[in-house]
């Protein structure tokens, strides 16, 4: 494919009309300075995929792209979570936990939320979309394509992508807006796995597609 069809197809895929910009887990027990995950945290923010989830998101709101922001948290009782894989168990045993309601399930800096945003919270699972409101969320906002941003590229990002990718929707992935442990990882797994489902882009390329976005009227 040329460089000039490819910046094509892109455009096409981002139409503002029929995207969803998705950020998982992009919270502050996740991302933030007291973050139950440090070495997730601290990869998220020295890479700069922290900032330019932040990037996407301001660009997001000026574009009228609707923005849904995943987030992952836990009742203080534990009720309703998984405890099937080690995974969920040693997250339970963490200093740092995603209580609802908490400081640790609010949307991390410098990501600024905005009124017209959405956020799903889900008590169980790996997946922002299996068993969430997040699919119907989509369906009605006329969602053809997802850009999935966010952590980790080790687990919930893939997990977002694949189960996206089954339900049908065309999938985006800015290769510098996600991140995961270690740091060679990430490109990794984007290489051998989110690039054969996805459309692999970079953060500069989705904010060039914005930039000057076909303004429709929505009904």
């Amino acid at each position: 494919m040329t460089t000039t069809s490819r910046w094509e197809r892109l455009q096409e895929q981002l139409d503002p009309v029929g995207t969803v910009l998705l950020t998982v887990e992009c919270q502050e027990g996740v991302v933030g300075r007291d973050s139950a995950l440090p070495e997730l945290a601290a990869e998220a923010r020295s890479s700069g995929a922290l900032r330019n989830v932040a990037r996407l998101v301001a660009a997001a709101h000026e574009a009228d792209v609707q923005v849904l922001h995943a987030v992952a948290e836990r009742r203080p009782d534990g009720r309703g979570a998984n405890s099937n894989a080690r995974l969920f168990r040693a997250a339970a045993r963490l200093p740092v936990q995603q209580h609802s309601g908490s400081a640790a399930v609010r949307i991390a800096e410098p990501i600024e939320v905005a009124d017209q945003d959405l956020v799903v919270r889900r008590l169980h699972g790996l997946s922002p979309l299996a068993g969430t409101d997040v699919d119907p969320l989509l369906r009605n906002l006329g969602c053809r394509t997802l850009v999935v941003t966010g952590v980790s590229a080790n687990v919930a990002v893939p997990n977002a992508v694949f189960d996206a990718v089954n339900l049908g929707y065309t999938v985006v992935v800015p290769s510098d807006a996600i991140a995961g442990v270690p740091a060679d990882y990430t490109p990794a797994m984007i290489r051998h796995t989110l690039a054969l489902v996805s459309t692999v882009a970079t953060t500069e390329e989705v904010l060039g597609c914005w930039k000057r976005p076909r303004r429709v009227t929505r009904a």
